[in-house]
């Protein structure tokens, strides 16, 4: 048993070694591309910027409504036991900018767009394809992660924000037509309660959680081994770690912004 453990232990250790190496060469190339003159080319970030950001909003749009919806059902229905409901707005304002929209879009994104480049690059390993790349003298870290390391970081924060104004907004139909307040109202409500530091909270979380989302699958299709089955395990297994991950720096990072 502490066989296993320790062999594990140290498969765990490698891959995060492997994971902060991946990252850092993309960060390198991304500052010294240019002075190396093999800067990262545009084309492919706007192409990962398009199928990552635009591609995710009905879906990111849909569920913001669901979770603004369904704060302020529970928010009235358990404020209206004190007799409270009318301070619903608080909670939902915070709740929908601080942790909901960027969990919520952060889960998506790795669901959608995390499994896609997993799957992607563990193709390209099965067929050799980044083997040939490396033979021809390019970086495959240049060429296969730093396009949607940069698309990620870019369009996590916009997709954020988006959620933020639909959950919001959803909210807000619900309030008025539940409380009879107009929407107006309710919108200065909002503008009192939120300050730049919530929604740069909720930001922030989102690029922390982009750069998780495009190295954990990087790392699982780089490690994909046995064919079209292994393409499939590593695909589900870069879902799984990409969400885990997502959730427990969100609370890592809630518990050390509220100290």
């Amino acid at each position: 048993m502490l066989d296993h453990l320790g062999r594990a232990t140290m498969r765990a250790v490698a891959e995060f070694g492997f994971a902060a190496s991946l990252f850092g060469q993309a960060v390198w190339w991304v500052i010294m591309g240019r002075a190396r003159r093999q800067p990262v080319r545009l084309a492919p970030i706007i192409a990962q910027c398009m199928e990552i950001g635009i591609a995710a909003l009905p879906i990111i749009t849909v569920l913001a409504a669901t979770i603004g919806l369904m704060l302020a059902i529970q928010g009235i229905y358990t404020l209206r036991t004190f007799g409270a409901e009318s301070r619903v707005t608080l909670g939902i304002s915070l709740s929908t900018v601080r942790e909901f929209s960027p969990l919520i879009t952060g889960i998506l994104v790795a669901g959608r767009s995390g499994s896609a480049l997993a799957a992607k690059l563990g193709t390209m390993r099965i067929n050799q394809e980044i083997d040939a790349l490396t033979v021809m003298g390019i970086s495959p870290v240049r060429f296969l992660v730093v396009p949607p390391l940069v698309a990620m970081a870019v369009m996590m924060p916009l997709l954020t924000l988006w959620a933020d104004l639909v959950g919001l907004f959803a909210a807000g139909l619900y309030v008025s037509a539940q409380l009879q307040v107009s929407l107006s109202a309710y919108g200065d409500e909002l503008l009192s309660i939120l300050k730049l530091n919530d929604f740069m909270h909720g930001l922030a979380k989102s690029s922390i959680f982009a750069a998780l989302i495009t190295t954990v699958g990087v790392v699982n299709g780089a490690s994909v081994s046995g064919g079209a089955e292994g393409v499939g395990r590593m695909t589900t297994r870069s879902v799984v770690h990409a969400i885990s991950a997502i959730v427990i720096t969100d609370m890592v990072f809630a518990f050390m912004v509220t100290r």
